[in-house]
């Protein structure tokens, strides 16, 4: 029999989340394993998340709401106890990334995390947090729910091209990430470049950085190193960030050109005929 641990609400997100699903499922008169029967999951799981030590999903939560009748209480929950068990260095900025809109960001090695596929996800998040994977990548989708808002921020993203070829999870993982960029090129509120190898020595070359637009607040510039993130609202630093910006949007081939460029990829190094290793088969 599982150990029922004692639950401060006012401890984390979490721990709130998990207090409120124990006392909610015993209000409705519901043991684990009867709830986990109606949500389609093992009473174990419900076990694990009330005692805090699994960590809920959106889908989660929505089945929890319809099992209980909780008006969306879980389903808004989820949204803080995900953001929580981002890195606490991280944290600050998704909370500014998801007011902001608009959004202007270079990378030079990753895909950016808003346009990451699970997979490719989960692939980068494995290798610093094998044991954290899941929960990882479920905020990193968290993440993305502000894509789908009504009115979304403006996202406009230059991507060097070195990332298109750099084989993050394997081929499959690689294609599915790349069509799924493609799948950006109809939202007009979205602008994808890639910086091509011909550029050669560009602005970017210290490194990936993001520019953060506000209605009514000073724009912010961040930029992160190996186990930190820089956020500043420094007037220089945002005025010679944006022009740097403007140059690498300039450098890079117009959206369509850059479709065209993440779809050769795609087919030429993670097509069919292509080994694991993402190279062509001969």
């Amino acid at each position: 029999m599982a150990v029922v641990r004692d639950i401060d609400p006012s401890a984390s997100p979490l721990d709130y989340y998990s207090y409120e699903l124990r006392r909610l499922r015993e209000e409705a008169g519901l043991k684990q394993a009867q709830l986990g029967a109606i949500i389609f999951c093992t009473g174990s799981l419900i076990g694990m998340i009330e005692n805090g030590k699994r960590v809920p999903t959106r889908d989660f939560s929505e089945r929890v709401d319809a099992a209980l009748g909780t008006d969306g209480h879980f389903s808004r929950l989820v949204g803080l106890v995900l953001r929580s068990v981002l890195p606490t260095w991280f944290q600050a900025y998704a909370e500014m990334e998801a007011r902001a809109t608009y959004i202007s960001t270079f990378q030079a090695q990753l895909v950016y995390g808003l346009l990451q596929t699970e997979a490719y996800a989960k692939a980068l998040v494995s290798v610093e947090f094998p044991d954290r994977a899941d929960e990882i990548t479920a905020a990193r989708m968290e993440r993305q729910r502000i894509l789908m808002r009504e009115e979304p921020p403006v996202l406009l993203v230059v991507l060097d091209e070195a990332l298109l070829h750099r084989n993050v999870g394997g081929r499959e993982v690689m294609r599915e990430q790349l069509a799924h960029l493609l799948t950006f090129v109809d939202r007009p509120w979205i602008q994808i470049q890639v910086l091509p190898f011909s550029t050669g020595e560009h602005g970017g070359m210290m490194g990936s950085f993001t520019l953060l637009r506000f209605d009514g607040d000073p724009d912010l510039f961040y930029a992160e190193s190996y186990d930190s993130g820089h956020m500043t609202a420094n007037p220089p630093v945002i005025r010679e960030r944006s022009v740097g910006y403007a140059r690498l949007q300039a450098a890079a081939l117009p959206p369509e050109e850059s479709a065209l460029l993440i779809a050769r990829v795609m087919e030429e190094r993670y097509g069919d005929q292509c080994g694991p290793d993402g190279r062509a088969v001969a």
